[in-house]
């Protein structure tokens, strides 16, 4: 593994724990938002992420198909969670049914930050590692003097 496929694959996780942050803060921001009369309720949603080869020159790829390694992050999917709706008594609320419930989407605030958590620890790790690709970089220019 060279240098550039090392921060081409800590880019390519920079890049997806910052979607993946960014759908957990939309998740967080829609806990307490209830479905319209007419419409869907917000539903959570999710990252899947799958292992994808680093883009590169016809012959590189070539010899990636026959010698695999060295793999980015891509997000294949956004999926929502298809958990059924809380339904939550409030009969004053302008959304509120017939029997006065309101339904609020199944997002568990503690499961949100425990993923947001994990979200912020894997990008802080794929820094560090562009940062240790860095300084070696820096080191091997320092031994050509």
């Amino acid at each position: 593994m060279n240098f550039l496929d090392a921060l081409k694959t800590s880019a390519s996780g920079l890049s997806a724990q910052r979607l993946r942050m960014n759908l957990i803060s939309s998740n967080l921001a829609n806990v307490n938002t209830p479905q319209a009369k007419e419409g869907q309720a917000y539903q959570r949603k999710d990252a899947v992420f799958a292992a994808q080869p680093l883009q590169a020159e016809f012959g590189k790829t070539l010899e990636q198909r026959l010698h695999p390694g060295v793999s980015g992050v891509q997000v294949v999917a956004i999926r929502d969670d298809n958990r059924p709706p809380i339904l939550k008594y409030d009969p004053q609320h302008p959304d509120a049914n017939e029997q006065g419930f309101i339904a609020l989407p199944n997002i568990n605030v503690v499961e949100e930050m425990v993923n947001m958590i994990s979200a912020t620890r894997s990008y802080e790790a794929n820094v560090t590692a562009v940062k240790a690709t860095k300084d070696m970089v820096s080191d091997a220019l320092e031994i050509g003097r």
